[in-house]
Parts: C-alpha cells; sequence; structure tokens
C-alpha cells in the first residue's frame, strides 16, 4: 500500500534529523501501542550512520519500547477492552488471552522478540490484568534482546547484513522463541521429576 511506502519513508528520514535519538525514542514507544511501523527501521539506518553508537541507539529504542508498553497496558487496564475488540478482530483476541493463559507474563516475551504484534499483547496485559511488574520485566528484557541483537548485528556486519535481517530476522526470532520456550519446559520438566524423586525417598 502506498501510505505504508510513505510511512517508511518518513520514518527513515528522521535519521538524518538532529532529532534523531528523540524520534526513535519517539517511534518505540508510539509503536508498543498504536504506530504501524517498527522501530527496528530506524534503527537499521541510524545505526549505519554511526556504528560506533550502537549500543546507545539500542538502549534509546529499548527503553521507549517498554515505556509505550506500558502506556498501552495502562490503556488496556482502564476499560481498553471495547478499544481492543473495535480494531481488532475477536480470534486474534482468543489466540492472545490464550497465550496469557498458557504463558502468563512470558506471553509478552513472546510478542516482544517475534513477528507477533506487540501492541496488541501490550493493550491485552491490561485488559487480563497481567502482573504489571512482570509485564515491565518481561517487556524489557525481550525488547532489548531484539533491538541489541538488530544493533549489534549491523554494527558487525553493515550493509551486508540488512538484506539478511529483512529476509529472515522473523523466522529467526520464531525459531529462537520455539528453542527457548522448548529449554523451558525441559527444565520444568526435570524439576518436577526432582521433585517427585524426593517426595518418593
Amino acid at each position: 500500500m502506498e501510505w505504508i511506502h510513505d510511512l517508511k519513508a518518513w520514518t527513515v528520514s528522521w535519521a538524518q534529523s538532529d532529532n534523531a535519538v528523540v524520534a526513535l525514542f519517539a517511534l518505540a514507544f508510539a509503536e508498543s501501542s498504536f504506530f504501524p511501523i517498527p522501530p527496528d527501521l530506524l534503527l537499521i539506518v541510524m545505526v549505519l550512520n554511526a556504528p560506533e553508537q550502537a549500543l546507545f541507539y539500542a538502549l534509546i529504542c529499548t527503553l521507549g519500547s517498554t515505556a509505550g508498553g506500558a502506556f498501552g497496558y495502562g490503556i488496556g487496564l482502564k476499560g481498553g477492552r471495547p478499544l481492543l475488540t473495535r480494531f481488532v478482530s475477536e480470534q486474534k483476541i482468543r489466540m492472545v488471552h490464550d497465550y496469557f493463559q498458557k504463558y502468563e507474563a512470558w506471553a509478552i516475551g513472546i510478542a516482544g522478540f517475534t513477528p507477533l504484534p506487540y501492541k496488541i499483547f501490550t493493550l491485552s496485559a491490561g485488559v487480563f490484568y497481567i502482573d504489571f511488574i512482570k509485564f515491565l520485566l518481561v517487556s524489557f528484557l525481550s525488547r532489548g534482546a531484539r533491538f541489541f541483537l538488530v544493533a549489534g548485528l549491523i554494527a558487525a556486519f553493515g550493509d551486508y547484513i540488512t538484506g539478511f535481517i529483512d529476509r529472515y530476522f522473523n523466522l529467526l526470532s520464531v525459531l529462537f522463541m520455539v528453542l527457548l520456550l522448548g529449554g523451558f519446559y525441559v527444565v520444568k520438566r526435570m524439576s518436577v521429576r526432582a521433585v517427585s524423586r524426593e517426595d518418593g525417598t
């Protein structure tokens, strides 16, 4: 769609601005609750322009995204169910609710790192009364993992890695989360078995 292309061009144009850092924070904030363009786009261009600032830009992006997530949580908490049902299908709402039922606040971590719509999860976290402190912690860790990974790869490999990230990042992030959740499951099963053995002795 043409308007998406124009919005992306407008987003990238902020990289040349004197207020690029403020724009990066604001974009990360807005994307966590309503803006459609992910901050990764601006982050990549800024890191390409100044690789030595990669970690700083990743931190700004993480802080902005976490703050925006908290804002989305607040909207959900103060009556976000009507808003959620207006812009999101019942099927997606049920999907998000199932994620929360299964993984609790770790569902935020899944959405924060993978291509899943993070903004829907931040609003839903408030709607479904997820623990706010746990929400903030998991949001910071998951969004930070994503942005520091992107910034680190761009700083290390420059233009060579941009096409790879654009093409395969979503797939790799999903694979990463599958492996991570698989690891949690294995650890949990081992813990249950260890407790069972202790109870049996």
